[in-house]
């Protein structure tokens, strides 16, 4: 299997995710040879059934959820039946925060035993599956218990720096990446008391890039103001201010992991 990531879905905050204005499918990554899903939000498995050629959930190593809002975990639930053909063969592990699994849970109680192993995600830990070392060095400011997940192959480190407030962390945790894939809600900071949210913009995502220095950065989860500003031209400006090769992923994007 090649290395690769498979953006099934970029939609990022409520109203882009209600109106399916882009899909909320999450990201297939494969890996030294394992199949990870990365939140699964709504429509995750009709993206799987339609993608060409089909994904076959049958054949997934772990589901992770980097915390328990809907358009990161709604088809948790029936990506776990269907990574188990229904609960009749057991396999597979589930990586989560707490909170998912017990303060306003949403993974279902009756699928949980149809894994072999469930993974509580903690700040600054590491699991293994396989040759891909997996782990969650930080906790992001998010409402609920939410961690940036960092997959580590004998090639690549990729690093997932998801939804958040930005603080000086979000570089400093993350700085070995070789690939960041970063949610960018918010075009800007702007609106008042009422956009005072728990969100990256396009200028808190600038400092994060330059900060780091990534081999290369990818673009995702967007909400209402970045599909309006065209995220392709976003990706473009950026990459000629700061001189870091920058795309923005799109729904149904495959990303041949040679490429960085």
């Amino acid at each position: 299997m090649a290395d690769k990531i498979k953006f099934l879905g970029t939609a990022g905050a409520r109203i882009v995710v209600a109106k399916q204005l882009r899909s909320s499918g999450g990201t297939w990554i494969t890996l030294d040879e394992k199949n990870l899903l990365l939140d699964p939000g709504p429509g995750t498995l009709v993206r799987c059934v339609k993608n060409r050629p089909p994904l076959d959930p049958t054949q997934l190593d772990a589901i992770i959820l980097s915390h328990q809002h809907i358009d990161h975990a709604n088809d948790v639930n029936i990506m776990i039946e269907a990574m188990t053909n229904g609960g009749f063969s057991k396999k597979g592990a589930l990586f989560a925060p707490l909170s998912a699994l017990e303060n306003d849970p949403i993974v279902l109680r009756y699928v949980r035993g149809y894994v072999n192993e469930i993974h509580i995600f903690k700040e600054g830990s590491s699991y293994s599956l396989g040759g891909v070392e997996i782990s969650t060095p930080l906790r992001h400011i998010h409402p609920v218990e939410t961690y940036g997940i960092v997959f580590k192959s004998s090639k690549y480190t990729i690093s997932f720096i998801v939804d958040s407030r930005f603080f000086a962390d979000l570089i400093t945790k993350y700085k070995k990446s070789d690939l960041i894939v970063i949610n960018v809600v918010r075009y800007d900071g702007k609106g008042g008391k009422r956009m005072d949210v728990d969100h990256l913009n396009l200028e808190d995502v600038k400092k994060i890039i330059k900060g780091i220095k990534p081999r290369q950065a990818i673009l995702t989860h967007f909400g209402m103001t970045m599909v309006r500003s065209k995220p392709w031209e976003i990706a473009s400006q950026l990459e000629q201010e700061i001189g870091i090769k920058t795309i923005a992923a799109s729904d149904g994007m495959e990303f041949d992991l040679t490429n960085i």
